[in-house]
């Protein structure tokens, strides 16, 4: 292990578990300017061959568990990226979604107040209803299901904090990473059509689906450049699922056949979804110089990502 530098910044992550997180724990912990604090309910699911971060457990929606971490480590700029993000379950389960998502952000602002703590905070583009995507950063919520209403009372609480603060909205984020506790399109598309599934894909819907390691990158140069107020952090296509999915069949070299375009109409799902958002990220391109890749880009990384895995 390198030895520590003492005035490099501690950077507390939550949600260090989940994809998003892995990202954001890998790239911080590769520079050498950051104490990586990585964070999460249970145990560590992180590769444990990277030694340049330590793991603690946090449950974000305890605010003692959160005081007792801020209290050990002080840090200097804390991403919570700790949420419940499964809309159909936020939908059905409120009194949990409000508590993981809005109670649990609460304690973390007011830590952040009181240790002076910079707070980039992970939103998302189901803050709006769809009507008139792809939207920018000035934009007016109004969301359609529970999840979307917690994530903006968030964004709404996060704003009237004294702490300084940025907001994340992301879209769509896509990728791998270790003992994924859940899946996600690519990776949903490429399993699906290898088992000789068919597979049924909107294409009335319209996002810019975002590679977790461009999200990652993104919010470490909103932490680099102590940017505040809030950015669009997302991928630069805006695509339908089913033509992200012709995408990743093509890719992969699988059966394109098997999917079945249709359109919202077909499904009943708990949550009503909104049907074109996608954001806009001109903002964050000048500000941040944040470029990311193409969805096709992405899905390449995903394949190495995926391969090298394997392999071990």
């Amino acid at each position: 292990m390198n030895t520590p530098k003492q005035n490099r910044s501690t950077i507390l992550i939550t949600g260090a578990n989940g994809l998003l997180g892995q990202k954001l724990v890998e790239q911080a912990a590769s520079n050498p300017d950051y104490r990586v604090i990585a964070t999460g309910k249970g145990e560590c699911r992180l590769p444990k061959e990277d030694p340049n971060f330590e793991y603690v457990q946090m449950d974000a929606s305890q605010k003692d568990d959160i005081d007792s971490v801020f209290k050990q480590y002080h840090p200097n700029i804390v991403i919570h990226a700790a949420s419940m993000t499964d809309v159909d379950r936020c939908e059905i389960a409120r009194d949990t979604c409000f508590t993981q998502n809005v109670e649990a952000t609460k304690w973390i602002t007011e830590a952040c107040t009181n240790h002076k703590s910079h707070l980039i905070y992970l939103s998302t583009d189901f803050i709006f209803d769809g009507k008139e995507g792809p939207y920018d950063e000035s934009a007016k919520p109004n969301p359609l299901n529970y999840y979307g209403w917690t994530k903006m009372e968030t964004e709404r609480l996060v704003q009237k904090a004294t702490c300084s603060w940025s907001i994340v909205r992301t879209n769509l984020v896509y990728g791998t990473a270790h003992d994924l506790s859940r899946s996600n399109i690519v990776l949903w598309v490429k399993h699906g059509l290898e088992n000789g599934k068919e597979l049924n894909l909107v294409d009335d819907q319209l996002r810019t689906p975002t590679l977790a390691e461009d999200l990652a990158y993104g919010c470490l140069l909103i932490a680099e450049k102590h940017a505040t107020g809030i950015f669009n952090i997302s991928g630069k296509d805006l695509l339908t699922p089913y033509d992200m999915a012709m995408l990743t069949a093509e890719h992969f070299g699988l059966d394109q056949t098997k999917i079945i375009r249709t359109d919202s109409s077909h499904f009943s799902q708990v949550a009503k979804r909104p049907l074109r958002t996608g954001l806009i990220i001109d903002k964050a391109r000048r500000i941040l110089d944040y470029q990311p890749k193409s969805f096709v880009e992405g899905i390449a990384i995903v394949t190495k990502q995926f391969n090298l895995a394997k392999s071990k």
